[in-house]
């Protein structure tokens, strides 16, 4: 499947329409089906996105009690460290809005029941969606509606890094990160056959310093080069960029009309 480009002016107007877009389609999952379930990202894209949802006037169509939260990585650090995912997502927008706490699955900490092993965790945390998955579904995660992903510099995502470990895993739907190129160095991470069970996946860039990383993406390499051009859904792959991170694109192969 071709992905779908969307090039903004500039990140603040991104992240306001990457808002707008996912309570739209929030929404609409719960009208379909009763409920939505949704894989969160990090990182400075990510969480600029959640900022923009709680401030956005429409989050109240949405029945936050009837939507599922899950996470695509996490750095495994103990439980409130700002440096998590979790403990981010939270103060952006989680604790502004009504959600059902038992819809809420955040990776495991570090310290907790699983000590320092980051492999038991992701094993925990994949026991966890294999619960929610459908008979239905191509691997034992559920069909998430969408699942965000920021693109790094280097082309990774989640915490599948080029080259490493993780992004070559086909059987495991998450995994134990150890050495990651990018502190802190343990983490846990989906893996792209769980990733590929999402109905749309997004990816998030913006910045010229993700400028030649979506290029590289976009053009065709292997995911074990560039994880991020392995990262498609089942049903649509979106790239949401700015204008910054859009600029290296070769226009041969995606001229993005700029919104």
């Amino acid at each position: 499947m071709t992905p779908q480009l969307v090039v903004h002016r500039d990140k603040e107007l991104m992240a306001l329409a990457a808002a707008a877009r996912l309570i739209t389609r929030i929404v609409d999952a719960q009208s379909a089906r009763g409920s939505a379930s949704v894989v969160l990202t990090g990182g400075r894209n990510g969480n600029a996105l959640l900022a923009a949802v709680a401030s956005s006037p429409a989050r109240d169509a949405i029945d936050w009690s009837r939507l599922d939260l899950w996470w695509g990585d996490e750095r495994f650090l103990p439980e409130g460290d700002p440096e998590r995912n979790y403990t981010q997502a939270r103060d952006e927008l989680l604790d502004a809005v009504p959600l059902d706490p038992a819809r809420v699955h955040p990776m495991p900490a570090s310290g907790g029941a699983f000590g320092d092993d980051a492999e038991a965790a992701a094993a925990a945390y994949a026991r966890e969606l294999a619960k929610a998955a459908s008979p239905t579904d191509r691997v034992a995660v559920p069909s998430f509606d969408v699942l965000l992903l920021g693109v790094g510099p280097d082309t990774h995502v989640a915490s599948l890094f080029p080259e490493h470990p993780g992004v070559r895993e086909t059987e495991l739907t998450v995994v134990g990160v150890r050495g990651a190129p990018k502190p802190p160095p343990t983490r846990v991470s989906l893996t792209l056959p769980a990733i590929r069970n999402a109905r749309e996946v997004w990816l998030l860039a913006a910045g010229d310093d993700k400028a030649d990383a979506v290029a590289l993406a976009l053009s065709g390499p292997g995911p074990i080069q560039a994880p991020a051009s392995g990262a498609t859904g089942r049903q649509r792959t979106l790239w949401l960029l700015d204008r910054a991170a859009a600029s290296r694109i070769p226009p041969q192969l995606y001229p993005p009309d700029v919104a």
